[in-house]
């Protein structure tokens, strides 16, 4: 059992999820408006079972075992460790619109921090030692570092974030109603558990992004003729 965060850590990771966080995650739909476009997320349901896939195949083996082990390695300030994390998901990104959406965000995030007391000077200039754009990922595993929560706290409340993100653009995209996009979040957070413990076990061999018909998707998107968001 984890210990309890405290109250003020406990805040920040409600800020941290928090779709009103100046990062630009409501303008991004990871490829489901692509996939609303070609018939595959049609109803409720359909966006449910889509969701709950992309959490379990993509989230939980990718990004959300990346942000564990960067978390690590933001408390014990291995920058070597760190520009390795980067470089990974760099050049695991499957579609440009992919790799613009992490680079945009990451740098959003870190304009915050900047403006912000949670990150120390020192670990900002880790940041810029990176050796190239400081992912999303790794800004936001700085960002739980520095709140003090445990990492699976944080990473509960990343998972979330994402999870309330994507179930608002599948409200705009399918269309769903508020009732409808509740419920799925509701699947999607009871989900969430089983995928931070999965991704908080998963050494580097077994992290991965292979995700080949959200890749062929979001690279379908980035030419779609009408569309809501970035990605």
């Amino acid at each position: 059992m984890s210990v309890a965060a405290p109250s003020s850590a406990f805040l920040q990771l409600l800020w941290l999820a928090s779709p009103a966080l100046p990062v630009g995650g409501f303008s991004y739909s990871e490829g489901l408006e692509a996939a609303v476009a070609h018939g595959q997320v049609r109803d409720e349901a359909s966006a449910a079972q889509w969701l709950s896939a992309q959490l379990g195949l993509s989230l939980a083996r990718g990004d959300l075992a990346l942000v564990a082990q960067a978390h690590a390695a933001w408390l014990a300030a291995d920058v070597a460790r760190l520009q390795c994390l980067n470089g990974w998901v760099l050049q695991t990104r499957e579609s440009l619109e992919f790799r613009l959406q992490t680079e945009q965000m990451g740098r959003s995030l870190l304009a915050w921090l900047r403006n912000h007391d949670t990150a120390t000077p020192t670990q900002l200039q880790h940041c810029a030692e990176l050796g190239g754009t400081p992912s999303y990922p790794l800004v936001m595993a700085l960002a739980l570092a520095a709140s003090g929560a445990p990492a699976q706290d944080g990473l509960l409340a990343y998972a979330f974030g994402w999870a309330e993100n994507m179930v608002q653009a599948a409200i705009k995209s399918v269309p769903l109603g508020q009732s409808a996009g509740q419920r799925v979040l509701s699947r999607l957070a009871a989900e969430i558990p089983a995928a931070v413990a999965q991704a908080i076990s998963l050494p580097d061999a077994e992290r991965q992004v292979f995700s080949p018909m959200l890749a062929i998707l979001s690279a379908r998107h980035e030419t779609q003729y009408s569309r809501l968001f970035r990605s």
